[in-house]
């Protein structure tokens, strides 16, 4: 099987809902769909979700990425030399992850489909399904409760809840929803790098009480030894996300014991197969993982979500970037009932791009 060519068009999508975290606020999202054609009946799919604050790329960034480099230098290939392909474009894209992510899932799609299989089943097949959480952007307390309660009648029972801009407002707002939902709902907090350690351990605890599962990137990233001064001084499990782009972060978060947990996204490791590599890093360290995701289409989604049925220690999941976006060509690639994300059972991701 060769590679005969590589298409790829951007598609930007509206958020039905637009959210608010520590640093921006957002309303929409472009992706960069891929598809890779082979001398055979089967292709692939992939798309990228750049963004410029996380993954350090923009559209226009991307898509000279696949013009200039990715559709020369994987024209002729044989798709299913995957880790061949994929270590021979890290080399020469080293700052574009979410490009490498999109050729990867492409790729995985199209091994899928040549061995007839779902991929997470060729990369274990640990689980059949995993509960994801639904994130609340930063709101006044009133319009979080009633997203809260909106959430809930839809089945979701695991909230996540962005703050980090005002630390004494976020702690009355995670009290004000524990009191809303009740006990049995599972809540997450996440700060997205707007905390000091002081105000970290403030919050922490202050909001004991209300039994939160989790705190996300509550310091900078680009300061990782904070992250281990707030582990050391709570209870509560510190989970890195936006420290975590590459697999030395994960050695050096590792090493360090900086945090409990760890955050993969497929679009700022370079996808799956970089996934994996993390993922065995955080198993060693006897790190939790959560899948995670950015504003993506199903498609991306579908591939975080194959990633995670596949491994044991992936036991969190935070993957709702597509539920808002209105027009996504690859809608329908997962399926969510009462809050629990199931993966389509054909061959390969199982998405069918409109």
């Amino acid at each position: 099987m060769k590679i005969t060519a590589i298409e790829f068009f951007p598609v930007n999508m509206k958020l039905a809902n637009p959210y608010t975290i520590a640093y921006e606020t957002i309303d929409h999202t472009t992706n960069i769909f891929l598809y890779i054609k082979t001398n055979s009946p089967i292709c692939g799919y992939g798309c990228a979700a750049p963004d410029l604050a996380v993954t350090g790329e923009t559209a226009a960034n991307v898509l000279d990425c696949l013009n200039n480099v990715v559709a020369p230098d994987l024209r002729g290939s044989d798709p299913l030399r995957l880790s061949y392909i994929m270590e021979r474009l890290k080399a020469k894209l080293p700052t574009n992850p979410s490009a490498l992510a999109a050729v990867d899932m492409a790729l995985y799609d199209i091994l899928g489909k040549k061995a007839n299989l779902p991929v997470w089943k060729i990369l274990g097949g640990y689980r059949t399904r995993i509960k994801t959480s639904i994130t609340i952007g930063i709101l006044p307390v009133i319009d979080t409760l009633k997203m809260a309660k909106e959430f809930i009648s839809q089945g979701f029972t695991c909230l996540k809840i962005k703050g980090g801009i005002n630390v004494d407002e976020d702690i009355e707002r995670i009290k004000m929803v524990r009191k809303e939902v009740g006990a049995k709902i599972e809540l997450r907090f996440d700060a997205n790098q707007g905390y000091t350690v002081e105000q970290s351990i403030k919050f922490v605890e202050q909001t004991q009480e209300e039994k939160l599962e989790l705190i996300e990137q509550p310091t900078p990233k680009g300061e990782p030894d904070l992250l281990g001064r707030v582990t050391k001084n709570v209870p509560l499990p510190v989970m890195a996300d936006e420290s975590l782009l590459n697999l030395r972060d994960a050695f050096r978060l590792a090493k360090s014991e900086l945090v409990d947990m760890v955050n993969i996204k497929l679009m700022k490791v370079g996808g799956i197969s970089e996934a994996l590599h993390i993922n065995s890093v955080a198993r060693a360290a006897s790190f939790e993982v959560m899948i995670g995701c950015m504003d993506e289409s199903a498609l991306g989604i579908a591939a975080g979500l194959h990633f995670a049925l596949a491994r044991y220690n992936v036991v969190y999941a935070d993957l709702d970037g597509h539920i808002d976006l209105i027009n996504d060509p690859a809608a329908g690639a997962v399926t969510i009932q009462a809050g629990v994300l199931y993966p389509s059972n054909t061959p390969g991701l199982g998405v069918d791009i409109k």
